[in-house]
């Protein structure tokens, strides 16, 4: 069997060195379109204009993973206040270290985590000089990773994430190809072929997604975290993550509040893998780590049962 591994979805890290104050913002998923209006001026954007005069252009682009969190300092005084700006519509746990420092302090110290809510901003630490009268200069890295570290799942029955009658099981709990590390133990790969249509298998609200993608391999550099995705969160703080989908195969936006059953999205074969599947796993953050649950399925024939990892 071929090596079916899903990307690394964990984290994301922001690094910034001071005296900088910012850094490029991320390549979105997506697509450019181009079109002229009627006084022959060429526009493009990110989105189809409305009541086009002239035929529109689709232009791909090569896209990058978005970002779960932007770091963002501010000079306050003779001081820096280091903030977490969270992108997605779901709380998240960011983390603050020194790369470098030269006489800089951090108040809380470094390494200082934060919980940010959905689309909201945590001052995370302030920087100031450990002696005054002298000058200083730092770099700071912070790792982030979707979800509440106070999350607390219940035993519930998800439903098939597959609008299909066949059940094909490609990889199971702890598989040895790809699902042999925490976040991944307790994942399903359903096998299925591109274009099947994938269902929420628990009622739960858009929380991240990524569209963009069309290509799949085993170069763990040019396609890990590309594949096309939709993380929802429950309503006890754990996370379904549907992936691999099909290019352009998300059928639900960040924020929708969707029901158990509800059409999210098509199967595809984006990232890091070498066949079509759906990879679908439950998710909670366990403190800057996120670990993979068991968790109980009912199928097309009833009540699925999964062999725990040995």
């Amino acid at each position: 069997m071929p090596s079916r591994r899903p990307p690394p979805f964990a984290t994301c890290a922001a690094l910034l060195a001071l005296w900088l104050a910012t850094g490029p913002a991320p390549v979105q998923a997506g697509t450019v379109y181009r079109w002229t209006d009627r006084n022959g001026v060429t526009h493009y954007g990110d989105h189809q204009p409305d009541a086009p005069t002239t035929p529109v252009s689709e232009i791909p682009v090569d896209a990058e993973p978005g970002a779960i969190a932007r770091l963002r300092v501010e000079a306050d005084g003779g001081r820096y206040l280091a903030w977490a700006d969270n992108t997605l519509d779901g709380p998240i746990e960011v983390m603050l270290h020194f790369s470098q420092r030269d006489n800089i302090v951090g108040a809380p110290a470094l390494p200082a985590r934060a919980t940010v809510p959905a689309h909201g901003s945590a001052l995370v630490s302030v920087l100031s000089a450990a002696t005054q009268g002298r000058g200083g200069s730092f770099e700071l890295r912070m790792d982030s990773l979707p979800g509440d570290p106070n999350a607390r799942p219940r035993d519930v029955e998800y439903q098939m994430p597959l609008e299909t009658a066949a059940l094909d099981i490609e990889q199971g709990y702890g598989g040895s190809f790809s699902h042999a590390d925490p976040e991944n133990r307790h994942a399903i790969d359903f096998g299925a072929p591109i274009g099947t249509p994938v269902l929420a298998a628990r009622a739960g609200r858009v929380m991240q997604v990524e569209s963009g993608f069309d290509r799949a391999g085993l170069s763990q550099e040019t396609y890990g975290g590309r594949a096309n995705y939709i993380r929802i969160l429950h309503d006890d703080g754990t996370m379904a993550l549907y992936a691999h989908l099909k290019a352009n195969g998300v059928h639900v936006r960040v924020g929708q509040q969707v029901e158990a059953g509800q059409r999210i999205g098509l199967s595809g074969n984006t990232g890091f893998t070498t066949g079509p599947h759906l990879h679908f796993v439950v998710q909670v953050n366990r403190g800057m780590r996120l670990e993979s649950l068991p968790f109980r399925m009912r199928g097309p024939a009833g009540a699925l049962r999964f062999s725990e990892p040995r």
